[in-house]
């Protein structure tokens, strides 16, 4: 293949596109800078002018209008002007004259040298439209190839009555000759900067095209049929990710230039099951090639169980051999699961075969069914948990029915107890109904919420309110809560049974003289909202399971009160739907306390207010 040369090259290309974009965006930053640069110097120049002018202006105006006998020996105005004027002469001031209102008549001039034109009279137009209009006129001029500016501003006395004027001539080419020393220094900066852009263009362009360079002799050497030789790997960016896939690709073209038609046959299978975990093993059983998605279910790394037996892989030693595995027809259900994770495969197996019938290997899929199987324990769970809240009301009613049908309806005094067990399992039965409809209507899509903005510290309190009027317990309420107005946006219905659920839960396990403690803290964007009891607490590897749907700590001491194991997963659902979490903290022996956050935005509270 021919050489390509240096002018034909990626790297003068890449050095000549890096230097060209550099050139482009410092001239655009340039002409940007130095027209901002010309302007502003221009108006801060100018706008000193003015002030100062401005200032003479008040002090010639008061000389104007002093009065003056005609035999004090104090001086003329001509003299005090000319004593006004003498601060006047510098590097940015040319000459600064005063002239006399109607008259014209020159007063006084800055310039030393041209001291024989006071007395006489102006003929300046810029002088007439300055008298004339009241206003400061302005005006650009080139006087022998330098640019003055020339500036008159009328001497107004107290009353807006013009006295006379200033007439001043500035040497505005001062800061042109400072913009072109800008642009002297600014030219070299642009010089010496592409100097060592080009220095690295240079440097970079090599760290891109030697890569290149080696892949490219790394092809012509593949191309002749060498497949040993590597390329070079500098790095780990782009070039060097394919420089290592380069490297991997000719180890793939060296064994693939090996197989056999057996091996062709074991990759067109592999390659139909790569939607999941795929494992190849030899005719022996040792693992031969593993994709990624095996790897991460089994946890391992493909380049140390290559050569391993499969079933040593799969942890099947104890109860399957490679043989047995030829012969399995039905799918293997793999648990890895650990205190921590859940992990659950399915494992089926394909074995490759020759025409003439030799086994030639064992193909594995591997299908993670860890979700369906955590779905199908939650609905057998959520079967048996429902049948057996259902049968143990439904036995007890059926149990006292008999007692009532066999007689017992005539004992005045076993009836009514009979009758009262009776009523209240089926209002149990009836506040599970309605818990299971209510989870049932979270869980749709249709489910939606009714908010409102409401003044979250009131609403607590008239709950809490109801709640002590109607305690019968001897439990002591204690409110911590701010003595100012919190307006959230909630659903007041579905807060309100929140609530209920804590606060009645926190009664049920509060003892006799206990204290039941509710507080709402403001924390950035949430309210924290929690109720505590002083109760048995709750064990403290059972504390993150007690939002689980029929979940209880205490069962027989729950379904004793009348729960159902619903309250807190409805609380939770509620609480989420509107932007919140919930959760438990407890000390076995000391109380529990439930806590659940609300988004809380601090600037409505002061629209409110």
């Amino acid at each position: 293949m021919e050489k390509v040369g240096f002018f034909r090259s990626i790297h003068l290309k890449f050095v000549i596109i890096y230097v060209l974009l550099i050139l482009v965006a410092m001239q655009i930053i340039g002409v940007y800078f130095v027209r901002q640069l010309e302007s502003t110097l221009q108006e801060n120049f100018k706008d000193a002018i003015e002030e100062r002018v401005n200032l003479l202006s008040y002090y010639v105006e008061e000389q104007m209008t002093k009065v003056r006998l005609p035999d004090e020996e104090a001086p003329s105005l001509e003299e005090d002007i000319r004593r006004l004027l003498s601060d006047y002469n510098s590097e940015d001031i040319s000459e600064v004259r005063v002239i006399e209102g109607e008259s014209l008549r020159i007063l006084g001039t800055s310039d030393p040298d041209n001291q024989g034109v006071v007395g006489g009279r102006s003929t300046d137009n810029l002088i007439k439209m300055a008298i004339a209009t009241k206003q400061p006129v302005k005006e650009d001029f080139v006087d022998q190839g330098q640019r003055i500016w020339v500036l008159v501003t009328p001497i107004k006395n107290n009353n807006g009555e013009v006295n006379g004027a200033i007439y001043l001539v500035a040497k505005i080419e001062n800061i042109y000759d400072q913009m072109r020393q800008i642009n002297n220094i600014f030219t070299s900066g642009i010089a010496i900067a592409l100097a060592i852009t080009a220095i690295l263009g240079i440097l970079l362009a090599q760290t891109v095209t030697r890569p290149i360079s080696d892949m490219r002799k790394q092809a012509l050497a593949m191309a002749k049929g060498n497949f040993s030789r590597k390329v070079k790997v500098y790095g780990y960016d782009e070039i060097g990710q394919l420089a290592i896939t380069f490297n991997s690709l000719t180890k793939k073209l060296q064994e693939a230039h090996a197989t056999t038609e057996g091996e062709r046959r074991k990759l067109s299978s592999v390659l139909s099951y790569m939607t999941d975990g795929v494992i190849a093993t030899d005719r022996k059983g040792r693992v031969i090639l593993i994709n990624e998605p095996a790897a991460k279910m089994l946890n391992v790394s493909r380049e140390t169980v290559l050569s391993s037996p499969i079933v040593s892989l799969l942890g099947l030693e104890e109860e399957y051999t490679f043989e047995e595995l030829l012969n399995e027809r039905d799918s293997v259900i793999l648990d890895y699961s650990s205190k921590t994770k859940t992990l659950i495969l399915r494992a089926n197996f394909s074995v490759i075969q020759k025409e003439t019938g030799f086994v030639n290997g064992l193909i594995t899929v591997l299908h993670d069914i860890t979700e369906q199987e955590k779905i199908d324990m939650e609905r057998r769970e959520f079967v048996a948990n429902v049948s057996h809240e259902l049968r143990t009301p439904l036995t007890t009613m059926r149990s006292y029915l008999e007692a009532l049908a066999d007689g017992a309806w005539k004992d005045e005094e076993i009836a009514p107890n009979f009758l009262d067990v009776t009523q209240n399992e089926t209002e149990r039965m009836i506040r599970l109904v309605n818990d299971l409809l209510q989870l049932s209507k979270m869980d749709s899509k249709d489910y939606s919420l009714s908010k409102d903005w409401i003044d979250f510290i009131f609403f607590y309190n008239r709950i809490i309110d109801r709640f002590e009027m109607t305690k019968q317990q001897n439990v002591t309420f204690e409110r911590r809560l701010p003595d100012h107005s919190a307006f959230v946006e909630i659903d007041k219905d579905k807060l309100t049974q929140v609530l209920d659920n804590i606060i009645s839960n926190a009664l049920k396990y509060s003892p006799e003289g206990g204290k039941v403690t509710f507080g709402i803290e403001e924390k950035d964007e949430f309210i924290i909202v929690s109720v505590s009891d002083q109760g048995v607490g709750i064990p403290k590897e059972n504390i993150e399971q007690i939002f689980e749907r029929f979940y209880r700590v205490d069962k027989a001491r729950t379904r004793k009160l009348g729960g159902t194991g619903l309250g807190l997963a409805i609380a939770k659902e509620m609480v989420e739907a509107h932007g919140g979490k919930i959760w438990a903290a407890s000390t076995e022996g000391k109380g529990t306390t439930i806590s659940f956050s609300l988004p809380y935005v601090r600037s409505e509270e002061d629209d409110w207010e």
